[in-house]
């Protein structure tokens, strides 16, 4: 259902990405979310480098 949808999106992106933003290593901007080896990681939009794994 929605609910569960919803607690699976903040706990494994929105809440990792929030931590990073509060720490500073990320600034304001669009991020890219993807799949890499089963793990969500991200980037800056338009890096071309590998990006950071989600804890």
């Amino acid at each position: 259902g929605a609910r569960p949808l919803r607690r699976a999106i903040q706990r494994y992106v929105e809440d990792p990405l929030s931590e990073e933003l509060i720490r500073g290593h990320l600034h304001g901007g669009d991020i890219e979310v993807y799949l890499d080896a089963g793990q969500l990681s991200y980037r800056p939009a338009g890096e071309l480098e590998a990006g950071r794994k989600l804890a």
